[in-house]
């Protein structure tokens, strides 16, 4: 953790506003409670845990309350509702000063501050208090946080969640103590403004989760109070004393319940170890028949840590899982695809024929921990040729299939601009750019090429352990999005990948369904639907996009999620837009795939077409209702 830069002296006096009683503070406290704990609990330093951290934000919120009347500092409140209201802009200064108190170094000449102090109130005996956990994104944007230093969080947090000029933000910091509120405010442009993200309850300490403190502990604890001191030393080996560098266990919570069962899943000699060369003989092609890889294969304590910690992560690992899948600990021992250092970090990667764990700890220090899941139960070779080892300042690496003989990245908006070789060491690639780590608007789309023997596929980061696959074709029988036609057809649609990231994808096809010739003989327009498949099975999301000659990208003409559109149980989809010529006239365009025997449309536009495709004078703003008729006369409606 960097050291906090907040002055050891009173902060230089603000220009003194509006006396505010008592009561006033207190209303302006309570109404805008859950932003003050919100505010406190970014501000507060990662390592005190995200239990002591909820704990910590609750008390010094509450404590804000002044006793007496006091003069409000003459210094922004925040955005609208907020405006003008001196007991707000009082218990905020109040809340954010006792919270970069709080993450200042103990000093052995003077009594800590109460700030600096685990709080005595509130407290609840037998459970252990947290956030809930939000996505990729938010995951990111906090160990992207916990990188800075407490003035530099409270500036982030002041521009997302109060809304304020970087002006407001440093009178604020300067009547909170901050020394050098500039470097805080340059400190916090180094992290990209995700401030929509600070509103989730990845950062919500009033929206929890509770599990259970270890309950034989508690009971230990009492018997070690009716024992007296001999028990004492008992209950300290127990606990684990901190001491230099990771202890056994690591960040594992203590053990619930020793059985057979998961002694020997926890047991490092027992890992599932495949040979090199198992692949080549092997009746199935998938995570199965991966060898372990990495440096660290060896390190029995590296693996005794990441064992632990899957079976009982404990409060300060970070966890994540794609949707749907089980965050429970192995059944029995799992097998291990790799061990070493990546980037920064030692790297655990194990499966357990279900799902792929990703265990990660920093090479310096004992904090921050972090625990992944990813569900990959039905994979083929086509799935698993890669998996994600880390990310790191805007980049992936993967570790890819035994099979693969050659790897690559590629700009999909790009068709034609052909792949640039990544360098594979031991299975591992060079860092490439992550689509979905890059801040602004998007302009291109990295994916990840492999070349096994004469197939080349493709894949792209979602934000999640495995690369979703990139396939192109009309569904059932869709071909890789390798080749050069495939690559046109996703050309235009690339960035609308986005939509689909941290959604448990296991992979996305584009089918171009129709062209359809526009009014105004300007040339023909293309009709594209992309399905995106989850490994759960469910939660199926479906695009269809318009693209019109010229055009850099495609646009969105209608979605829908969970409906068999565009899949291999019903390849048939209709859809419409309106569409503006270059001449500022206004039409409705509907294209259904090409089984379609006609389009009839309704309500705010009427007309209808015995073919596929349909073209009528419309209004802007004007909304229809689209009906087509299959060949084998059934029926079907516009996507929605």
């Amino acid at each position: 953790m960097q050291p906090q830069d907040v002055a050891q002296r009173p902060a230089s006096p603000s220009p003194a506003g509006p006396v505010v009683d008592v009561e006033r503070a207190e209303a302006a406290l309570v109404e805008h409670y859950p932003r003050l704990v919100r505010l406190a609990y970014l501000v507060l330093p990662p390592g005190l845990g995200r239990s002591r951290r909820v704990l910590t934000a609750h008390a010094l919120t509450q404590r804000a309350l002044p006793r007496n009347r006091t003069p409000a500092p003459m210094i922004p409140a925040q955005s609208t509702g907020r405006d003008g209201d001196p007991g707000y802009t009082l218990v905020r200064l109040q809340v954010l000063r006792t919270a970069l108190e709080a993450g200042l170094p103990l000093k052995r000449t003077a009594w800590p501050k109460r700030s600096q102090l685990p709080p005595a109130l509130p407290q609840v005996w037998g459970l252990k208090l947290f956030p809930r956990s939000g996505g990729a994104d938010e995951l990111a944007l906090d160990q992207r946080l916990s990188t800075l230093s407490g003035p530099a969080r409270a500036a982030y947090a002041l521009r997302g969640l109060e809304r304020l000029t970087d002006d407001g933000v440093r009178e604020v910091l300067t009547a909170a103590g901050v020394a050098d509120a500039d470097g805080a405010l340059l400190e916090a442009d180094g992290v990209p403004a995700q401030y929509g993200l600070l509103d989730s309850p990845e950062f919500d300490p009033c929206s929890l989760q509770a599990r259970p403190t270890d309950l034989m502990r508690r009971r230990q604890h009492l018997k070690a109070a009716l024992a007296a001191g001999a028990a004492l030393l008992v209950c300290g080996a127990l606990l684990g004393l901190p001491g230099e560098g990771w202890g056994p266990d690591g960040a594992a919570a203590p053990p619930y319940a020793r059985n057979p069962a998961a002694q020997a899943a926890l047991d490092p000699a027992k890992l599932t170890r495949v040979p090199p060369t198992a692949w080549r003989g092997s009746a199935r092609t998938d995570f199965s028949a991966w060898p372990a890889r990495g440096d660290l294969t060896g390190d029995s304590a590296l693996l005794r840590r990441a064992l632990a910690v899957w079976a009982r992560p404990g409060e300060t690992v970070r966890v994540s899982a794609t949707p749907g899948t089980a965050s429970g600990g192995p059944a029995g021992p799992p097998q291990l695809l790799y061990a070493g250092t990546v980037d920064a970090a030692r790297v655990v990667l194990l499966h357990d024929g279900l799902r792929i764990v990703r265990y990660a700890e920093p090479k310096e220090g004992t904090q921050g921990a972090a625990l992944d899941f990813a569900r990959v139960d039905g994979a083929g070779r086509a799935e698993a040729g890669a998996v994600v080892l880390g990310r790191a300042d805007g980049n992936v690496r993967y570790l890819t299939a035994p099979w693969v003989r050659k790897a690559g990245e590629r700009d999909l908006t790009r068709p034609g601009s052909g792949a640039m070789d990544l360098a594979l060491t031991d299975g591992v690639t060079a860092p490439l750019a992550s689509p979905v780590l890059r801040a602004g608007a998007c302009t291109s789309w990295n994916v990840l090429q492999l070349t096994d023997g004469t197939r080349t596929r493709l894949l792209t980061d979602l934000g999640e352990m495995v690369p979703a696959r990139l396939t192109a074709g009309r569904p059932g029988s869709p071909g890789e999005a390798s080749g050069a036609e495939a690559l046109r057809t996703w050309g235009p649609f690339a960035c609308s990948l986005g939509t689909v990231r941290s959604a448990g994808v296991r992979s996305v096809n584009a089918w171009a369904f129709n062209e359809q010739p526009l009014p105004d003989a300007s040339g023909a327009a293309a009709w594209v639907c992309t399905r995106a498949e989850t490994w759960r099975g469910g939660g199926a999301r479906v695009l269809a996009q318009f693209h019109t000659p010229g055009g850099t990208y495609g646009a969105v003409a209608a979605k829908a999620e969970n409906v068999p559109a565009c899949g291999a149980r019903e390849p048939h989809v209709l859809a419409g837009v309106l569409w503006k010529s270059e001449m500022g006239d206004w039409y409705l365009l509907a294209a259904g795939s090409r089984e379609t025997a006609s389009i009839r449309a309704t309500g705010g536009v009427g007309g209808s077409s015995q073919t596929s495709l349909l073209t009528v004078p419309a209004e802007q703003g004007a909304r229809a209702e689209l009906k087509g008729t299959l060949r084998d006369g059934r029926s079907i409606g516009g996507l929605r």
